[in-house]
């Protein structure tokens, strides 16, 4: 999920695992171990200079239940040895920042699995990218009460009891969502599967997951020998069926030959993605599994890219998509809404 989400369930890891021995600096070092991760972002760019290898490298090994482990001993040992030092020495265990640090990472790349995106738990044993698309990669409704919570109790006393029930006032609230999100998509499956029986679309599979920033709208894609079929549903909307559907056109074919990229770029989309010629060698590759909003252009989704060929390998160009636009905001908003 997005940054500030890691670093509030860091620190509300780092709080159980250390907050009654040094207070509030267990928050601070549980929200550095929550972004621990995501350092991959940067990383990535260190070890290569393709883009497409940099892209797939994020939520990888970084982002597994391997890493987690080495991870917390590595850190927790280093961090166990800076702090227990003078005044402080003696007041903690190298087992209380295994601990610490254990929480603070494997709960980020768990986090992160109930999102589309993917998440290679099992690196390096294996690329599978765990999604259960039942959250968005940023959702207010997860956040913000946790959030709150965090700061409510930074204000008690290391060994008050209200600093303990604020922490699990926060971790409750956000695990119920989470629960209510999977609620929410097993019934929004039922909705699309039954519509896309309904319009006679005889599809090979689909795939739902909530639009950015909220639970209510979600989005599914249907796949079909030749085409993609693109809807979405709010919970909101007077009947219990997909309205609108979209056909696009997968295009594969566009790109004949066999890469390591190009198979790179279907195994980031799980599948779902499409290809347009712009001519002079240049593709644009859009992953359909993040549609825009541009209600005029169902092809346009958020991670659509132009690839062009450098030597022999497949690459990236720097980005000339236009950033979501005030009506595409109220479109999003106006079907959340319902119709």
């Amino acid at each position: 999920m997005d940054s500030l989400t890691q670093i509030v369930l860091g620190a509300a890891c780092g709080e159980a695992a250390l907050g009654k021995k040094i207070g509030n600096k267990a928050v601070l070092f549980g929200a550095i171990g929550g972004t621990i991760p995501d350092l991959d972002v940067f990383i990535g760019r260190w070890l290569y200079t393709n883009e497409i290898d940099i892209m797939a490298f994020h939520r990888g090994f970084m982002h597994s239940i391997i890493f987690s482990i080495i991870g917390a001993f590595l850190i927790g040992w280093l961090v166990y040895s800076l702090y227990n030092t003078g005044k402080r020495k003696g007041t903690t265990t190298l087992k209380n920042w295994i601990w610490l640090f254990f929480l603070s990472i494997f709960t980020h790349p768990i986090l992160d699995s109930f999102t589309p995106y993917g998440t290679q738990l099992f690196a390096p044993f294996s690329d599978y990218r765990v999604a259960f698309n039942t959250i968005s990669v940023a959702d207010p409704a997860y956040t913000i009460p946790f959030l709150l919570a965090l700061i409510v109790l930074m204000f008690f006393k290391r060994q008050s009891a209200k600093r303990r029930l604020w922490l699990k006032l926060g971790l409750g609230i956000s695990s119920v969502y989470l629960v209510f999100t999977l609620g929410n998509k097993i019934y929004i499956n039922t909705v699309f599967k039954k519509s896309l029986q309904n319009e006679g679309i005889v599809y090979k599979r689909f795939q739902t997951q909530p639009t950015i920033l909220n639970n209510v709208l979600w989005f599914g894609i249907a796949e079909t020998n030749d085409a993609y079929y693109v809807g979405f549903y709010s919970l909101f909307d007077t009947s219990s069926k997909v309205e609108d559907w979209h056909r696009l056109v997968k295009n594969h074919d566009l790109i004949k030959e066999q890469s390591a990229e190009i198979e790179t770029l279907t195994w980031f989309s799980n599948g779902y993605y499409n290809f347009t010629s712009l001519g002079d060698g240049l593709y644009r590759y859009n992953d359909l599994r993040y549609p825009s909003f541009d209600k005029n252009d169902p092809n346009n989704a958020i991670f659509s890219f132009i690839i062009q060929k450098e030597g022999n390998r497949w690459n990236i160009l720097p980005s000339d998509g236009k950033p979501p636009t005030r009506e595409d905001f109220n479109y999003l908003l106006k079907r959340i809404k319902g119709r």
